[in-house]
């Protein structure tokens, strides 16, 4: 039994009337009345087969994202990112450049505070800010650490 061009034609009165396109794959025939659906050569035959249920559209079938939403989840809270999930390395996951730049602001951000404070004179600050810029400092505590063993106060004693 050839119903290619019952397809077809279902399949753009079943466009119409979902408002999407529908192919002739997701149209849907009940195999019980397959000689009915043969016998229908007109749209009116096609349209009145569609109101009575014998020709349906199949649902549209999508990838499911929620294993892809859970994994993204899972990544945000810092999971999923050991050795096995890696591909480059350290240099081309967080580069060098990145790495110095965030660490130099930080430490220019706390040098102008504790300017700011009163804890360094403007020489001070020029002296110490000269040092970061160096890479003498591995981390704001490494320079707060520095700048007291030279005997200057930051006011920060537990």
């Amino acid at each position: 039994m050839m119903i290619t061009n019952q397809k077809k034609m279902a399949a753009k009165i079943l466009s119409r009337k979902e408002g999407r396109d529908v192919g002739i794959h997701r149209v849907w025939i009940d195999p019980d009345y397959l000689d009915e659906v043969t016998n229908a050569v007109q749209k009116n035959d096609i349209r009145q087969l569609i109101e009575d249920g014998v020709i349906k559209a199949k649902p549209i079938v999508g990838t499911s994202r929620s294993r892809a939403r859970k994994i993204k989840i899972q990544k945000s809270k810092g999971r999923r990112k050991g050795p096995g999930s890696r591909k480059g390395s350290s240099n081309s996951r967080t580069p060098k450049k990145n790495r110095w730049m965030s660490r130099i602001r930080a430490q220019r951000k706390s040098l102008k505070e504790l300017r700011s404070d009163g804890a360094l004179n403007p020489s001070e600050y020029r002296f110490y800010y000269r040092k970061a810029k160096g890479g003498s400092y591995r981390s704001i505590a490494d320079m707060k650490r520095n700048i007291e063993l030279s005997g200057i106060s930051l006011g920060v004693e537990e």
